[in-house]
């Protein structure tokens, strides 16, 4: 695994891939608390606050046909032109000051949120180019592990600057890690063919992506799997504060579960190449599935210690689907079908988050969570299970990704 790890960061292009990915990744985290903060403190309203954050997630909605675009052009100019258009856009924050220049914010992050749904799906594009397929595997690993590094420390570094000198501040230091990240791109050797134009309309280059991808009995399982693990992550994710209450503990405490939660990805990240090596992608896939329905179960026990146990295995094996399914797409896929057929299977895993919270809101008031979590881990058993068993496809491949 360090020999494996080693290559990655030794190759030129993937390690300016990765720093791009973890510059960016560290003011996006920050900014993406602290615009919800500033909504709170300039209007008082807890759902304006919460807005920010529908603002930054709706384009993903759209994931298909942003998609497209990475796929109409080369990518490696197409990031270094986003990051920089992330970058000019930010300054125009320095104007929100009221509730009369607040439209000024929530239109930034929705162009924020669909920049990147495009950058997502460039970036998977590009890795291919930089790594080679056989290393994706381990690169997207270490890619989870930045990011929720990043969501460990860029949040109380936004939160404090935030308490410093204002949101004002907080837009500039993203802004500037958009620009460090462009440089970055700058820097790639990778060389790219350009790309196929075609007569056909938006709505037919769109569909194709998902055709390809409905259309793939090697993709199509680990995609459905991670959409309908982040479904389940979203109901139970509801149910922290019930949860939290449970412990008699304040709602602080869940700030303490978000960490560890975090270091699990951190710890699956680095190790989920030689993982998805030894297992094969969908056998990876699928017992991290299996560890997040243990990890439910001991949520739903009152003590503080299987609560940290529960949120622990929940951050190892959360990622495990989401790495192998994205690393499938980007083994499986024609190059010129990728950023459209990554788009969309971004939309189909992550989307699904939303709705699960909206569900498990209610469920969590109806039901109550020692009742709700045990029927989740049944629920994500039942996920985890094709996955977990020899099919045709994984019969007659050995390959990682299969």
């Amino acid at each position: 695994m360090t020999t494996t790890i080693t290559r990655i960061l030794r190759n030129r292009d993937a390690s300016l891939c990765l720093g791009a990915v973890v510059v960016s990744g560290f003011g996006s985290s920050a900014m993406w608390l602290v615009a919800g903060i500033w909504v709170k403190q300039l209007t008082g309203s807890d759902g304006l606050a919460a807005l920010c954050a529908f603002a930054l997630w709706a384009p993903a909605l759209a994931g298909p046909l942003l998609g497209t675009i990475a796929d109409r052009t080369r990518r490696r100019p197409l990031l270094i032109g986003t990051n920089l258009t992330l970058g000019a856009l930010l300054t125009s924050l320095l104007l929100v000051d009221s509730t009369s220049t607040l439209w000024i914010l929530y239109a930034v992050l929705f162009l924020y949120g669909a920049c990147g749904t495009v950058t997502d799906a460039a970036e998977a594009a590009l890795v291919t180019a930089a790594v080679g397929k056989d290393l994706t595997g381990d690169f997207n690993g270490l890619r989870m592990s930045a990011n929720e590094g990043m969501k460990l420390l860029a949040p109380l570094a936004g939160a404090g600057l935030f308490a410093a000198c204002g949101g004002a501040r907080v837009a500039l230091l993203d802004a500037a890690t958009f620009v460090l990240a462009a440089g970055m791109f700058t820097l790639l050797r990778v060389r790219e063919d350009a790309p196929v134009r075609d007569a056909s309309g938006w709505r037919a280059r769109t569909a194709e992506g998902a055709r390809y991808l409905w259309g793939s009995p090697r993709l199509r399982p680990l995609v459905l799997a991670g959409g309908l693990t982040m479904l389940t992550s979203g109901i139970s994710g509801a149910a922290v504060y019930a949860v939290v209450e449970g412990l008699g503990r304040s709602p602080a405490y869940t700030g303490v579960l978000y960490v560890v939660q975090g270091a699990g990805s951190v710890v699956v990240g680095v190790s989920s190449g030689a993982l998805m090596r030894r297992l094969g992608g969908r056998r990876f896939g699928g017992a991290g599935i299996a560890l997040t329905a243990l990890a439910v179960v001991l949520h739903a026990l009152p003590y503080d210690a299987t609560a940290l146990a529960g949120s622990f295995a929940n951050g190892l094996g959360l990622p495990c689907v989401l790495i192998a399914g994205m690393t499938a797409v980007q083994r499986g896929t024609p190059r010129a079908l990728l950023g459209r057929a990554a788009a969309t299977a971004s939309t189909l895993m992550f989307t699904p988050t939303a709705l699960g919270i909206a569900l498990g809101a209610g469920l969590v008031e109806s039901v109550g969570y020692r009742v709700l979590l045990p029927v989740l881990a049944g629920a994500r058993l039942l996920i985890a299970a094709p996955l977990l068993k020899n099919s045709p496809v994984a019969a007659t491949s050995r390959s990682p990704s299969a």
